[in-house]
């Protein structure tokens, strides 16, 4: 399960574009703050993530010719 849950977070960073290993490191900030609650700011941050505009692609050769690269 541990696996499942760690490739489920990986690939969500990867399409959220965002970097997984600082995720952790606000994750664990956060748990051992003073404040036991998540940081507004790092709440305001996912949020504007969850709110972006995306393209999605099932290929890096689809995005490639998007952009004129192929």
């Amino acid at each position: 399960m541990q696996e499942e849950v760690y490739n489920k977070f990986s690939s969500f960073c990867k399409d959220m574009g965002i970097s997984m290993s600082k995720q952790v490191d606000r994750f664990m900030e956060s748990f051992i703050s003073e404040e036991p609650v998540a940081k507004k700011e790092y709440l305001e941050k996912l949020e504007q993530i969850r709110k972006g505009k995306f393209i999605r692609y099932s290929s890096m050769d689809e995005f490639k010719e998007s952009i004129g690269l192929s």
